[in-house]
């Protein structure tokens, strides 16, 4: 696919004005209070905003350029949306046609795309999210008259931070599946680069399942992030928002940490000024970036799910692991806690929540317990022994 708005790349990337880039300055702009001469510039201010937190300056970016992509087709600017556009815009995101999706490739490649398939409805929604966000700080920013998004007046779609419980996770006995197959042994003729790239995807997902890092996090985590403090071992992260916060280790992550770093031929425990990369590249050295980490990921759920059909697994769990994102581990790992029964608000202070709002969100327990109360609805009434003890005529 050929980027109509190839500059707006440069623009985006760095996040702040480039030189005149390829849309036009239009009219209205001369009360604004931004220097930007064009919605591209105007959209990268605002990115700006977010330079600080990575991950979240990523998904904005994603989903600014997609409408920008999708404007510059209509012939259109960020000041020429109205509800009308937006409905548009709504149905493009549920059914992109097929030369704006593809499977995922680096940007720069000649075969990425801005899709790789149509959004679910929880995407579309925080797409349109992002982009009310973006639309409210261009109004205050004098760039655009008004903020389209305010007239979405439906209440079932309303546009807000609400949400519903999370769903995208590993159930337990799938992710059970999938941590004994990725603890297999090597074949007795593995090279060494394959041990090493095994004994690396076992500490990524051990990290991910036991700790529920975010995948910036765990790329930008070190060796002497984790310390000992009373007997105790604890990781120190700067995580969302650059909040920083100490998180109480599990043993069985201290089971992983050594066995990784018994393959980097290092001690079984770091020291406290072992300022080295936590997540390594194939020389042993290297840190990893957020991109690096996010494909590895990926392709070891792909390859789960291909060893899984092989195996006669049901497509529905075949399916989920292809589904699956980095940012799922995060989900698995705090709604399996939730289901162990750790109390909701050390739950919060681990998972680094600022609202036991948000954490409540993984907690299925009420659910097995509405199903379970709900089988007591029979259509044939129940056998003596289930039958109520009450006296006839009450």
């Amino acid at each position: 696919m050929t980027d109509p708005l190839a500059k707006l790349d440069k623009a985006l990337s760095s996040g702040c004005a480039e030189a005149h880039l390829v849309l036009p300055a239009r009219e209205g702009r001369s009360g604004a209070l931004i220097r930007a001469s064009n919605d591209a510039e105007a959209v990268a201010q605002w990115l700006a905003e977010y330079r600080d937190t990575p991950q979240t300056w990523r998904a904005y970016r994603r989903e600014a350029r997609r409408l920008l992509l999708w404007l510059d087709e209509q012939g259109a600017g960020l000041g020429d949306v109205d509800r009308e556009t937006l409905r548009r815009f709504e149905a493009f995101l549920a059914d992109p046609p097929a030369s704006w999706t593809g499977p995922a490739r680096p940007e720069g490649h000649p075969g990425w795309r801005p899709f790789r398939g149509a959004l679910s409805p929880a995407s579309r929604r925080q797409a349109l999210v992002i982009l009310q966000g973006l639309y409210g700080w261009l109004v205050e920013a004098g760039w655009v008259a008004h903020n389209p998004f305010r007239l979405m007046r439906d209440k079932s779609r309303r546009l807000n931070n609400q949400a519903g419980r999370i769903e995208r996770y590993l159930e337990r006995n799938l992710w059970d599946w999938f941590w004994r197959w990725l603890n297999r042994p090597p074949a007795a003729d593995a090279t060494p680069r394959q041990r090493y790239e095994q004994a690396r995807r076992c500490v990524v997902f051990g990290f991910a399942y036991l700790l529920a890092p975010r995948i910036a996090e765990m790329a930008a985590a070190r060796m002497n992030d984790f310390f000992l403090l009373e007997g105790r071992i604890w990781w120190r992260v700067t995580g969302k928002g650059g909040k920083l916060a100490e998180v109480p280790v599990p043993d069985d992550f201290l089971a992983c940490l050594k066995q990784w770093r018994g393959a980097l031929g290092l001690s079984a425990l770091p020291t406290h000024d072992e300022d080295t990369p936590l997540i390594r590249a194939l020389d042993g050295r290297r840190a990893v970036g957020d991109n690096q980490l996010y494909r590895l990921i990926r392709r070891t759920f792909d390859r789960a799910a291909e060893a899984l059909k092989g195996e006669g697994g049901s497509a529905a769990a075949v399916n989920t692991l292809r589904r699956a994102t980095p940012h799922w581990l995060r989900h698995t790992s705090i709604t399996h806690q939730a289901q162990a029964g750790i109390d909701l608000h050390y739950l919060a202070e681990s998972a680094r929540h600022s609202r036991l709002d948000t954490t409540s969100r993984y907690l299925h327990t009420e659910e097995a317990r509405w199903h379970a109360e709900q089988q007591r609805h029979r259509l044939t009434p129940p056998t003596d022994e289930d039958a109520p003890r009450v006296s006839p005529g009450r």
